[in-house]
């Protein structure tokens, strides 16, 4: 796959010049160019393209951050996706000392993209900007909807981390209840979303929420199933019974798994999941405890299935590929398997990797 930072290419450049030429004619457009395609350019990653793109615009638009605005407001329209993050962005950094023409600008310029990245240091500066978020949780358009949750979400990745809220979540969840019950599931999504931020560091209060939204309606239970992934892969007991997985008289039999593979290669293991009375809702994971550098293990959780199961016995095989990934480096050596059932850790057994 092509990497995401190629989308900031020569051509799109050309574009964004060009379209800016239209509404300021002033506009040094083959010097705007050069200052970006160069032999810099290639060895620059995703997020320091979007920057210099950005600094290259405070430096050949109106020296007025205002004026600059306005065309931009002007141009923005005609670009989409990943491409677009280049004008909150600016905003982000020519924009801080200008709050109401910057904030409303990010409402404007995330029904393009998004200016979730970019309205987080307006939030560190002014926090009464949480206020405006309940506003934006009322707007007509999805796209603000969204921004009022995924802006506030304490953990957002590639995003700068909310401390304040890491500590207390308090005011995001005033703007959450505001969306729990939202029509678009592109906005149910960032409140599940934001929930499962919360979790990481108020599992208690993210809890409650689950406790109190679960049962109110389709959206609110979706939204308490995804939120609360974090916790279901930790084992939460108490997530764990609000969904109904119990582990009582569950056993797990004749558990078999491949003895040796080579990186590049599938694992093959298998299970049976049995208990004297209808096995009921059963969370189906199995976890790795993959050999690292310094001998020690590095332990990771991968799902099979939930299911309602009506049977007292329940068969289950499952192949894992072993092959090579960026997040991960694999060593030779023993590594462990172990089956995982509504929480609880069964049988573990032990298979060789060769990389």
């Amino acid at each position: 796959m092509e990497p995401f930072k190629n989308i900031y290419n020569e051509q799109e450049i050309i574009k964004l010049a060009n379209e800016i030429a239209k509404v300021y004619p002033e506009f040094k457009k083959k010097a705007f160019i050069n200052s970006l395609i160069n032999e810099d350019w290639e060895v620059k990653e995703l997020k320091e393209r979007i920057r210099a793109i950005s600094l290259s615009l405070g430096e050949f638009l109106e020296q007025d951050y205002i004026k600059s605005l306005e065309i931009l407001k002007q141009v923005h329209i005609n670009f989409s996706g990943l491409f677009h993050l280049v004008f909150p962005d600016f905003v982000e950094v020519f924009g801080l000392d200008h709050y109401d023409a910057s904030v409303e600008a990010l409402r404007i310029f995330t029904s393009q993209c998004s200016s979730e990245f970019a309205v987080r240091p307006f939030l560190i500066k002014y926090p009464e900007l949480i206020d405006l978020f309940k506003v934006w949780a009322k707007d007509e358009n999805e796209h603000v909807r969204r921004l009022a949750s995924e802006g506030c979400r304490p953990r957002l990745p590639w995003g700068i981390a909310l401390k304040e809220f890491k500590k207390d979540p308090t005011k995001v969840l005033e703007v959450l209840e505001l969306l729990k019950d939202d029509e678009s599931e592109y906005v149910r999504k960032s409140v599940a979303n934001n929930l499962n931020d919360i979790s990481k560091d108020s599992s208690n209060i993210a809890k409650n929420i689950f406790k109190n939204w679960h049962g109110n309606s389709k959206n609110t239970d979706w939204i308490v199933k995804h939120g609360s992934r974090t916790l279901l892969k930790a084992g939460d007991k108490d997530v764990l019974k609000l969904f109904g997985y119990i582990c009582d008289g569950i056993v797990i039999k004749n558990l078999q798994v491949d003895k040796r593979i080579t990186m590049g290669e599938y694992l093959n293991f298998s299970f049976d999941i049995y208990s004297e009375k209808p096995l009921g809702k059963l969370r189906i994971e199995y976890k790795f405890g993959f050999l690292r550098q310094n001998n020690k293990t590095n332990y990771k959780v991968f799902k099979i299935s939930e299911r309602e199961v009506v049977e007292h016995e329940l068969r289950v095989q499952k192949s894992h590929h072993f092959k090579k990934v960026t997040t991960r480096k694999y060593y030779s050596g023993v590594q462990t398997l172990s089956i995982i059932i509504n929480g609880k850790e069964f049988e573990t057994c032990e298979f060789e990797l060769i990389v």
